[in-house]
């Protein structure tokens, strides 16, 4: 169950980002806890766009938040850094109710990377690794909401942009560090993600994966979020994956789904 004090923060936020598309409560449950969505505009030198989700546990604040930033403007390995510095903060911090100084925290990360962007950032893309892009192929999604709602929530706390595709083929489609992916695709297999057909919850055995490989694209085209969309016969396949720009990844895919 979560804190009366998580409960009146998410409240007080609200009332702080007011704006339009500013603040947005994603989840709320007593297993799971809260996530907490925070848009800020006009970030930085640039005035960047950058994204924020917060992820508050039942026992928050006793236990800091998790925490995803995403920005079109900066690259994933600067929202990979700037996030760093916020899951420190956060460790560092009383525990108390404290979005409001990680947003206002966030803010001025973002100014400090802009000044600094260009060396530092490829060496931390270097480090990091290329980014890659997966395509997964699921085997069932029984229980819906709770099945969509881990793979949001590991696509956040991942710094993961995915796309699930859903219809005759269920497909998930992520972009990020490799690590991160092998991450997601582990917890895949080892986490009871759905149910069985006797209503038993069951792990992602069947889970194949159709391609795993560099994947260059233009930032603007990149993935942004995690996004579900529906689609009604593999006919429509093609144009779902134009509209992502990945045309040329669904014909490497072809093959499998067709099998």
């Amino acid at each position: 169950m979560m804190s009366e004090a998580a409960l009146e923060e998410v409240s007080v936020l609200s009332s702080i980002y007011c704006g339009a598309g500013e603040f947005q409560l994603i989840q709320q449950s007593a297993q799971d806890g809260l996530v907490v969505q925070i848009n800020c505009a006009g970030v930085g030198d640039r005035g960047l766009d950058v994204r924020l989700v917060f992820h508050l546990h039942p026992d928050y604040p006793s236990s800091p938040p998790h925490i995803s930033i995403s920005s079109t403007g900066l690259s994933r390995a600067q929202c990979h850094s700037i996030r760093q510095k916020l899951l420190d903060r956060a460790a560092a911090l009383a525990p108390e109710p404290m979005v409001h100084q990680l947003v206002e925290c966030s803010q001025l990360c973002v100014e400090v990377t802009e000044d600094c962007r260009g060396g530092e950032e490829a060496v931390e893309e270097t480090e990091k690794g290329e980014e890659w892009t997966a395509v997964l192929l699921l085997d069932h999604i029984r229980s819906q909401n709770r099945y969509i709602g881990l793979l949001e929530r590991w696509s956040h706390q991942l710094q993961l942009s995915g796309t699930l595709l859903l219809g005759q083929s269920i497909l998930v489609i992520l972009q990020g560090f490799k690590p991160d992916i092998k991450e997601f695709c582990r917890r895949l297999k080892t986490v009871k993600v759905d149910v069985d057909s006797s209503g038993k919850k069951c792990k992602e055995r069947m889970m194949k994966i159709l391609i795993e490989s560099p994947w260059c694209v233009s930032r603007h085209h990149c993935l942004q979020g995690f996004v579900v969309k529906n689609y009604q016969s593999l006919s429509e396949l093609p144009a779902a994956f134009q509209e992502l720009h990945m045309t040329e990844l669904y014909q490497q895919i072809l093959p499998s789904l067709s099998d």
